[in-house]
C-alpha cells in the first residue's frame, strides 16, 4: 500500500471514529498533510504555520461549544484529557473580522486562527467549534475524542464545586508519555465501534 493510500483509510477511518464518538455530525472535517498539495484555509492555514502537524480535525464537538461563548475557560482535569493542552484558547472571528458567516471563508481567516492556535494542540471557534492538530490523523482523533470528553466532565464538575485541574507539570509530563502505543489503543477500540478495521502502520 503506498503512502497516500494509507492516508487515503486512514481520514475514512477517521470520519467513521468522530462520528461515531458523536465529535462530527453531517458538519465538520478531518484532512491529513498531502505529501505534494497544500489543502485551503483552516488546514492550509495550520499547514502552512505548523510543520509539526500532519492532521487536522475540525468538528462542532457539542460540549465543547458552551466554552467558546462564556468566559469559562476550558482546561484538562482527567488524565487523559491532557493531550487538550494547558488551556483551550477561543478563536473569536468577530474581533478581526466583524460580522461573518463564523466560517473560515479565506486564507486570511485561517491564518488569524493559525496565529491564535500557535504551538498549541487545540482552539475553540466563537460559535462554531473546534479545531484540532496532531502529528498523524491518528493522534488528532484521539485528540479530539478527549476534548469532548474534558468540556463534558468539566461542565459535571463545574456544578459540583471548584475544580482541581492539572497542574501544567502534569499535563507535559502526560502528554510526553502518549506514544504510537497508546494512540493505536484507543485507534483500535474506536476503529472497530465504527465498524473499520485498523490498518498496520509501517
Amino acid at each position: 500500500m503506498s503512502k497516500l493510500d494509507f492516508i487515503l483509510e486512514e481520514l475514512v477511518t477517521a470520519n467513521r471514529i468522530l462520528a461515531n464518538e458523536g465529535i462530527v455530525d453531517s458538519f465538520g472535517h478531518v484532512s491529513a498533510r498531502h505529501p505534494d498539495d497544500l489543502e485551503r484555509f483552516i488546514h492550509g492555514a495550520i499547514y502552512e504555520a505548523r510543520p509539526d502537524v500532519h492532521a487536522v480535525v475540525h468538528n462542532h464537538s457539542p460540549s465543547t461549544i458552551p466554552f467558546g461563548v462564556t468566559d469559562k475557560k476550558l482546561k484538562p482535569l482527567l488524565h487523559m484529557c491532557a493531550s487538550i493542552g494547558h488551556e483551550v484558547p477561543v478563536w473569536d472571528c468577530h474581533d478581526k473580522f466583524g460580522d461573518t458567516t463564523l466560517l473560515v471563508s479565506d486564507m486570511a481567516m485561517g491564518r488569524d486562527l493559525a496565529k491564535l492556535l500557535g504551538n498549541r494542540p487545540t482552539t475553540l471557534m466563537r460559535g462554531h467549534g473546534a479545531t484540532v492538530v496532531g502529528r498523524t490523523v491518528r493522534h488528532a482523533v484521539f485528540v479530539s475524542v478527549y476534548l469532548e470528553v474534558g468540556a463534558k466532565l468539566q461542565m459535571q464538575s463545574m456544578a459540583m464545586g471548584d475544580i482541581k485541574f492539572l497542574t501544567p507539570g502534569e499535563v507535559d509530563k502526560i502528554v510526553a508519555r502518549v506514544t504510537d502505543y497508546t494512540l493505536n489503543r484507543a485507534w483500535e477500540n474506536w476503529a472497530r465501534r465504527a465498524g473499520r478495521q485498523m490498518q498496520p502502520q509501517d
